[in-house]
């Protein structure tokens, strides 16, 4: 139990060092991944068109 303990105050000492982000770099930084989700989904989805729709061409033989 002294081990649990131990590790519990480690950590509380740790997350004092911390330098979180203001509420704007959080709100940023959201936006960013948000956006960056939709651009990926986005150019996977043109591509995934592209191929099944060469595929199909391609067994249609």
């Amino acid at each position: 139990m002294s081990k649990i303990t131990e590790y519990l105050k480690e950590t509380k000492g740790e997350l004092k060092h911390v330098i979180w982000p203001s509420k704007r770099q959080t709100l940023f930084y959201t936006l960013i991944v948000i956006l960056l989700s939709f651009l990926v989904a986005y150019f996977l989805g043109i591509f995934d068109f592209i191929f099944s729709s060469g595929l199909e061409k391609i067994l249609s033989f």
